[in-house]
Parts: C-alpha cells; sequence; structure tokens
C-alpha cells in the first residue's frame, strides 16, 4: 500500500493533474493532438525557412533526473520536423512520418528546450509528396541533438476532417478552465490514467510521463521488452498513436535491455505501418555490446501483429565520476 503522500508531492500531484486538464481543455479546438496540448509546445515562428518551437519541461514531463523524458523530445522533434514542411502547403495537410533520425551530444535537456527546423524540399523522383527537413533541440545555449525526418503528404482516413494546427504562442490567452464533471468519455479516460500513474508512482521524483504514457519495460533474456496500451492519451491528429511518443517507447525498452551505466547517442526510426490497436508491444535485441559503444534493434508491433516502427539505437558508455 502506499504511503500518505508529503505536502510537497500533493503539491506535485496538483500541478500535473492541472496540466493534463489545461491539455485537455486546449485539445477541445481541432487541429493538434492531446500530447503537443499538454506539453504546452509553443509556435514561435512556423516558416519553411525557419520553424522555431519552445517548451517549458516541467514535472509532467521529466525524468528523474530532472531532463526531459526521451519520447517528449522525439515528440518535440517531430513536430518541429513536420511543420517546416507544412508551412509550404495547406495548413491542414496531413504529414505522416517515413523516418527520423537524431544524434545526441551528451548535454542535458534541461531549462527551456528550443527546437529550430528547416524545409529541405521534396524527394524528386517519388511518386508522392515524401517532404524533407532538418532540426536542431537546444537548451540553455547548449545543443542536445540534431536530426532530420521525412514525412510523406497524405490524406486523411475516411471519415476524419483534418484542421489547420493552432499556433499558439506561450504567453497568449489562457486554457479555457475544465471541470473534471465537464469531461467527455475520451477525456474522463485520459485524466483517470493521469491519476492512475500519479497513485502508483514511487518517490515524488519518479518519472510521471514514462508511466503515464506507458513506458515500462522489463529485461528479458538478450534484450528487453515492453507492452504500451494506446489511445487519446498518446493518439495523433487521426487517432493513430504519435510518432515520436512511439519512438520514446522504443528507446525506454533499448535503454532496459543494457545495464546502467549506458546513454544514447543516437537514435534512427523508420515507421512501417500506422500504430493502430488496443496495445502496441515494443521488443529490443541487443545487436552488440562493447567497451565503450552498444547497439540495439528494437521493433514495435500493433494490431494483429503487425509491424509498426524499425529502430536502432546507439549508445555511449558514460565515463566513470571524476
Amino acid at each position: 500500500m502506499r504511503s500518505p503522500p508529503a505536502a510537497s508531492e500533493l503539491n506535485r500531484e496538483q500541478l500535473i493533474l492541472g496540466q493534463v486538464l489545461r491539455g485537455i481543455a486546449l485539445n477541445r479546438e481541432p487541429g493538434l493532438h492531446f500530447p503537443g496540448n499538454f506539453l504546452e509546445i509553443s509556435f514561435e515562428r512556423v516558416a519553411t525557412a525557419e520553424t522555431r518551437l519552445t517548451l517549458e519541461p516541467g514535472s509532467h514531463c521529466v525524468d528523474a533526473d530532472g531532463q526531459a523524458n526521451l519520447g517528449v523530445l522525439a515528440l518535440f522533434a517531430d513536430l518541429a520536423l513536420a511543420s517546416s514542411i507544412r508551412a509550404g502547403l495547406e495548413p491542414a495537410t496531413r504529414l505522416a512520418t517515413v523516418s527520423m533520425h537524431l544524434q545526441f551530444t551528451g548535454a542535458p535537456a534541461e531549462g527551456t528546450l528550443e527546437a529550430v527546423s528547416a524545409f529541405e524540399g521534396f524527394f524528386s523522383e517519388g511518386a508522392g509528396q515524401q517532404g524533407l527537413s532538418r532540426v536542431v533541440i537546444s537548451a540553455r545555449t547548449r545543443r542536445i541533438c540534431f536530426g532530420s525526418g521525412a514525412f510523406m503528404v497524405l490524406k486523411p482516413p475516411q471519415g476524419v476532417t483534418l484542421h489547420p494546427v493552432p499556433q499558439r504562442k506561450r504567453g497568449g490567452p489562457p486554457a479555457p478552465a475544465v471541470a473534471p464533471g465537464e469531461l467527455t468519455r475520451d477525456e474522463r479516460g485520459v485524466l483517470r490514467r493521469a491519476e492512475k500513474a500519479l497513485a502508483t508512482a514511487g518517490p515524488a521524483a519518479e518519472s510521471f510521463i514514462s508511466r503515464f504514457w506507458g513506458y515500462e519495460p522489463r529485461p528479458v533474456a538478450g534484450g528487453a521488452s515492453a507492452r504500451m496500451k494506446n489511445g487519446p492519451h498518446i493518439g495523433n491528429r487521426v487517432g493513430h498513436a504519435q510518432g515520436g511518443i512511439m519512438l520514446g517507447l522504443a528507446a525506454a525498452t533499448a535503454r532496459a535491455a543494457l545495464p546502467r551505466g549506458w546513454e544514447f547517442s543516437s537514435v534512427s526510426a523508420w515507421y512501417v505501418s500506422p500504430g493502430e490497436g488496443a496495445t502496441l508491444r515494443a521488443r529490443s535485441r541487443v545487436i552488440h555490446q562493447g567497451r565503450l559503444t552498444s547497439v540495439i534493434r528494437t521493433e514495435i508491433t500493433g494490431q494483429s501483429g503487425r509491424r509498426v516502427l524499425e529502430v536502432m539505437t546507439t549508445h555511449a558508455r558514460r565515463a566513470p565520476p571524476g
């Protein structure tokens, strides 16, 4: 049984639940998705030549070490990469992630995060429009990671109407208040999931976002595995699991495949099919574990065991203290 929470933990829980309710309120304006609204990503500038987004990490989206969760960084990068492409298209255009690659520098993801992206053109020989873009994520003037992405222009699924992404900026009008008794069925499900994540957490510093999104991998022979429940709490604009969040699941599972003392150095992801199904399953396998570097392959499957995502991560052994 969980011990009664201390005053500081109660305050933290109230802040997190307040953030969830703000995300729900913002999500009632169509165009973005709940994860982006929950994180309150700010669109400072959106243009093909330069798109700049910012994010203020808080207790709702950081890990135990105080750094932004890797799934949060991946979602942030995914949105920045797509936004610079969409800036030259119809505002409501659907973009499906084809691939994303991020190279980390080792700098901590602490403080205000800034993602600066730019459109690099379309793949010239494709039968469809596949947009290409690049991104740099920084914090406190230090570069955290840089990378690239490819996105296919697609029609929305049948029966789904897409709207332009609201380009809200930090400091704009506050989100309208939403009382728990005024929630829809899906909104109540999101709030209940947040409450459960808080109720089952351990120390106050433990990562809420990992429990909320469902990043709870376990080591298995030769690697690690995880199961993540699908739903509106991780959904994108068309109701599939959001690409950055799925990449975060793969990264969390890959990390669990190695002992302590390893840090991410890069991640490359290839999106094979939409994140559909009640549950997404991740399986990581150690390809190489050397003296200084390791390589992990992770596969995510969804509905009827269909392959959704292929991910390769590289890891660097952490330097000893001092």
